[in-house]
């Protein structure tokens, strides 16, 4: 049997979507709040905030906010190449995101890694952020594929799976 390495995790699904939209939709505040986020706040490094439009850059630093919860995270965006390939600071730990090409698919990876190894780390990132990024990669293919949001917004409902 094989072991598990608590350190990271990986998320793939397919989209069938153009991979410039899929890369994008991770790319500015607006496109970012369409399927992940209640509300996302970039600055630049010179701490400008970005405009709504506007594409983020390594450097940038974020504040993302979620429907339905009250956690809000900070971070900073380490690499963005315009085109395949993201990574960007998250709870402490690295997420980066790549879009390719397998048996003639349009695929999203998300890697999370740098998780640390005690017990509530491995609860609460390994675990908990793995059950969200494969909500929200769901959530992903859901809006570019058909157009339907599945988040909840009403903060009143606690304990869904789609928050």
């Amino acid at each position: 049997m094989k072991s598990i390495d608590w350190s990271k995790f990986n998320k793939k699904i397919s989209i069938h979507a153009d991979s410039n939209l899929i890369f994008n939709s991770w790319t500015t505040q607006d496109s970012i709040e369409k399927w992940f986020l209640s509300k996302a706040e970039f600055k630049t490094n010179n701490n400008v905030i970005r405009e709504r439009f506007s594409k983020i850059e390594k450097g940038d630093k974020y504040v993302w906010m979620w429907h339905g919860s009250d956690n809000v995270a900070e971070g900073e965006i380490l690499e963005n190449n315009g085109k395949d390939f993201l990574e960007f600071t998250f709870l402490g730990c690295i997420v980066s995101v790549e879009i390719k090409t397998e048996a003639q698919e349009t695929i999203i990876e998300i890697i999370q890694s740098n998780i640390p190894l005690d017990e509530t780390s491995r609860l609460n990132y390994y675990v908990g952020c793995s059950r969200g990024w494969t909500f929200y990669l769901t959530n992903l293919k859901s809006i570019l594929e058909g157009g339907i949001d599945l988040r909840n917004k009403n903060k009143n409902l606690v304990d869904v799976i789609n928050t």
